[in-house]
């Protein structure tokens, strides 16, 4: 009798398992929240059409409207290029401030069309956070390498206006008159490296 019984009881949990593990089997279980990040992250960065080491703005930076560009003489340059300085102006009223590497590209056309691949930058040069006070000026280094060094059909040169300049940390640009410079529209040729702003001598 204990027997029977004792095999009766085993038969029932058994059941009791079996049924548990089937009923398991067809629930599903609750999705998982897809696209909601653990920890919510706010991007600071501006884009800018030509990417600058600096990308977002410092303190007190110079606003665009205030500066103005020109280029003067530079280092002269290697063998199939030229070294000229890129020189910005502060004509604000007050103090302010720059810091990393320009944007730079050729423009023409008469209409501020872009001309070929932007600048490279030089990262081999200090950039420190120049402070500019009212008519004070900051100075980059750029180097122009001769279009005549490429094939006609790899360059397809044409005479540039000058150059569109974006301060560090900018989405607003300038326009810096320079005719004598002539430009590859080719995207695939760069012919263009800037360093650094540091202080104006």
């Amino acid at each position: 009798m204990t027997g029977n019984t004792t095999f009766r009881a085993v038969s029932a949990t058994a059941v009791a398992f079996t049924f548990a593990v089937l009923l398991a089997g067809c629930v599903s279980p609750s999705p998982v929240p897809t696209g909601s990040p653990s920890a919510s992250t706010t991007s600071t960065s501006r884009p800018t059409p030509t990417s600058t080491a600096t990308a977002t703005p410092i303190d007190g930076q110079c606003d665009t409207g205030d500066l103005s560009g020109t280029i003067a003489q530079g280092g002269g340059g290697a063998a199939g290029s030229v070294e000229v300085t890129l020189v910005l102006t502060n004509n604000g009223s007050g103090e302010c401030s720059l810091q990393g590497w320009p944007g730079v590209s050729f423009v023409g056309d008469g209409n501020g069309t872009q001309l070929g691949a932007a600048a490279q930058f030089d990262r081999s040069t200090p950039h420190p956070t120049v402070v500019l006070k009212p008519g004070a000026t900051a100075q980059a280094p750029l180097r122009i390498t001769q279009a005549l060094n490429y094939p006609e059909a790899d360059c397809a040169p044409k005479q540039a206006d000058g150059f569109r300049v974006y301060p560090p940390g900018s989405t607003e640009s300038l326009f810096v008159k320079d005719a004598g410079v002539t430009a590859c529209t080719k995207d695939s040729v760069s012919l263009l490296t800037v360093g650094a702003l540091v202080a104006g001598s």
